[in-house]
């Protein structure tokens, strides 16, 4: 990415755009970067500007210490003051736990889409996303980048024999590299569960959306913010995973974001 805007503290954030209509930033969830989301971009773009951003410490941005959840947010509102002062958000993953947080923040959001966000839903799951803090946190203490990232990829069900593979990639240096941003898609997650009151003062239209061959716990979530938020919406996809379409996908966001853009 070769076009940059920078952050309130100064990071510079690297981004690219797709398309010249209503802007739409799109927010990358853990070991994901502006690339990642490249495609859904390119499917939107016939409508929109889709805008993908490396997320800070990841490809072409870059970082300042000390992290916190607000100096990403701060990252979004820089990409929406280059485009006009006003964007309609959408995170997937944890990013949509981002967006979710940018929007409540009061960022000038026309209205936010997530995809599948991976809140607990009962006490078994929080107490699971606490031990996997504590875990990731002292992994990362100790530089212990590519054991943080196993113990990511074992969070989201990553089978052992596909991590050991991955491991032998030519993914694997790329992924170690921006393992410390673990720590910040963590954080944009809070204690892993709902954020009911932060989700009551998102007051923009709210879609969450799930696909219907990913976990019941997942969809469960996805209700969960979709009920919380004032203005709030549920739907699924038809056969998609985590590992959603992007053909499938963009149709429906073109559809939500096209009510008002």
């Amino acid at each position: 990415m070769d076009k940059k805007t920078i952050s309130r503290d100064g990071t510079p954030i690297a981004y690219e755009r797709y398309g010249d209509g209503p802007t739409v930033v799109l927010v990358g969830g853990a070991m994901c970067t502006g690339a990642t989301l490249a495609p859904l971009a390119q499917a939107l773009s016939d409508r929109f500007g889709a805008v993908t951003y490396d997320r800070r410490g990841r490809g072409d941005s870059g970082d300042t210490a000390p992290f916190a959840v607000d100096r990403e947010v701060e990252d979004i509102a820089a990409l929406i003051d280059a485009f006009g002062g006003n964007a309609a958000l959408y995170g997937i993953s944890s990013g949509g736990a981002l967006a979710l947080e940018a929007t409540a923040s009061g960022l000038p959001v026309r209205e936010v889409a997530v995809y599948e966000t991976p809140f607990a839903v009962d006490e078994g799951a929080a107490k699971g996303r606490a031990e996997y803090t504590e875990r990731l946190t002292e992994l990362l203490g100790q530089d212990r980048r590519g054991d943080a990232v196993e113990l990511f990829m074992t969070l989201v069900g990553t089978p052992p024999q596909m991590i050991s593979g991955v491991r032998m990639s030519h993914a694997w240096p790329g992924m170690e590299a921006i393992a410390p941003t673990l720590a910040y898609d963590n954080a944009a997650m809070g204690d892993g569960r709902v954020p009911r009151e932060r989700l009551a003062a998102v007051t923009v239209p709210v879609l969450s959306i799930a696909g219907d061959a990913s976990p019941e716990w997942m969809r469960a979530a996805a209700r969960t913010v979709a009920e919380a938020a004032p203005d709030g919406s549920y739907r699924t996809l038809e056969g998609q995973t985590h590992m959603v379409d992007p053909q499938v996908l963009a149709p429906v966001l073109a559809e939500f974001f096209g009510k008002k853009g």
